[in-house]
């Protein structure tokens, strides 16, 4: 998907996966006998509980190229860490051209987050988050560039074992 060495990759068996529909494009092709029109979708699914995964879809009609894109999507699940309803530490990515920010929140804060970001944090299961995406507005970019900042978040009972102290130590100091 992104490249990444410590990605949890998830079976889609079993799993009550919703969709949202993050963006649609018509995309046109100039060929001799006119214009052809096609469609190209990007859809992300989730089962609001950290597993989450993206996928492309391209057909000459919108419900078709959703239906790809949704079936794209389950062949890349993969498992966030998700404690409280939020993350267990900020984090920032950059994909192409968008830059994301994600901030964890305390409980009751909401989902400051609009557009591409929204989708991929609520299909997470995230309720409680800031963040901010610069540059660009690309939803393909910032779909990819929120994946890659979810997918840096480390664990804290990984960073407790790597680092030989107890769980509280890591949050308390």
């Amino acid at each position: 998907m992104l490249g990444l060495d410590n990605i949890e990759r998830v079976k889609p068996g079993g799993l009550e996966l919703k969709d949202r529909l993050v963006a649609v494009n018509r995309v046109t092709k100039v060929t001799k006998g006119g214009r052809a029109f096609g469609f190209s979708a990007i859809v992300v699914v989730g089962n609001e509980e950290g597993v989450i995964g993206y996928g492309l879809g391209k057909s000459k009609e919108v419900a078709s190229a959703i239906a790809k894109a949704v079936e794209d999507a389950k062949k890349n699940l993969v498992k966030v860490p998700v404690m409280n309803h939020t993350i267990p530490h900020q984090t920032a990515a950059r994909y192409g051209g968008a830059d994301i920010f994600l901030r964890p929140a305390s409980h009751g804060t909401g989902l400051i987050a609009g557009g591409a970001v929204r989708a991929v944090l609520e299909s997470a299961g995230i309720h409680d988050i800031l963040s901010k995406s610069k540059g660009s507005s690309n939803p393909h970019n910032v779909v990819k560039a929120t994946f890659k900042a979810l997918l840096d978040i480390r664990r804290p009972e990984e960073i407790a074992r790597m680092r030989g102290v107890s769980l509280s130590k890591v949050f308390n100091g």
